[in-house]
């Protein structure tokens, strides 16, 4: 499949958190949101009490939506399913990216812990008129049945990347996640992943597709859909081959 517009509105994602907020809303946490984030986290001190307490977040993740970092992974998305397609949006936080699949015609559910950013994504989800499931992850795991379980920029902010891989792959037939190398001074939220490892995972799986994005981000999909041999699925495999091997892993 061709990949599809992506459609972005940085506007819209200020706007909506400034509607949301009323007259707590802080723009100049909106401008520093990496540094208020880190200060919430020294706050609150614990790192899993933070997640699900955050208020920090609303900024953080509408600045990042704002910067459009995600928007190659979105557009990569469609060339694996088209619009219809059920997809589970795991570690939402607000939203944004499903609520850009849902106004291009996915059927999306969302998937996270209860805390101040799902909250704010139904509040989002009412005044946009969409009508989307959102489950609670501390109360229990989501259903089967996806086509396709996504998570970006996600998997580095979790303990446990391979547990968390497992419970995508209970929920879709399809799994999509980027990795990030690390990066000197970045958040302490982002812990170091086994990237060789998850990829090797991947391809063991049944690759699906690969591409390397903004330098070192792995964007990778794997899955019981394998794709066809397409001359986009040949080139998928030949890079996630050139990357095991650049990285160490012969085969």
């Amino acid at each position: 499949m061709r990949a599809r517009t992506v459609p972005f509105d940085a506007d819209r994602e200020a706007a909506e958190l400034r509607e949301y907020l009323g007259e707590a809303y802080d723009h100049a946490r909106l401008e520093r949101y990496e540094h208020q984030l880190e200060a919430e986290l020294a706050q609150v001190g614990d790192e899993q009490a933070f997640y699900r307490t955050s208020e920090g977040y609303l900024y953080n993740l509408t600045a990042f939506a704002m910067t459009a970092t995600k928007l190659p992974y979105l557009a990569d998305l469609t060339t694996i399913v088209p619009p219809g397609a059920p997809l589970l949006d795991y570690g939402c936080g607000i939203g944004s990216d499903g609520l850009v699949l849902l106004e291009m015609g996915y059927r999306v559910q969302f998937a996270d812990f209860d805390n101040p950013s799902t909250r704010y994504l139904r509040w989002r989800l009412e005044r946009r008129g969409l009508d989307a499931t959102i489950h609670d992850l501390d109360t229990a795991a989501p259903p089967r049945g996806f086509d396709l379980a996504y998570a970006f920029d996600v998997i580095e902010h979790v303990q446990e990347p391979v547990a968390f891989l497992e419970a995508m792959e209970r929920a879709a037939s399809v799994v999509l996640v980027n990795l990030l190398e690390p990066k000197e001074g970045e958040t302490a939220l982002h812990h170091a992943l086994p990237i060789r490892a998850i990829l090797a995972r991947a391809r063991d799986r049944g690759l699906v597709h690969y591409r390397r994005h903004h330098g070192g981000s792995h964007l990778v999909a794997y899955g019981a859909t394998r794709p066809s041999h397409t001359g986009a699925a040949i080139r998928s495999r030949a890079a996630l081959r050139a990357n095991l091997l650049r990285r160490g892993r012969p085969r």
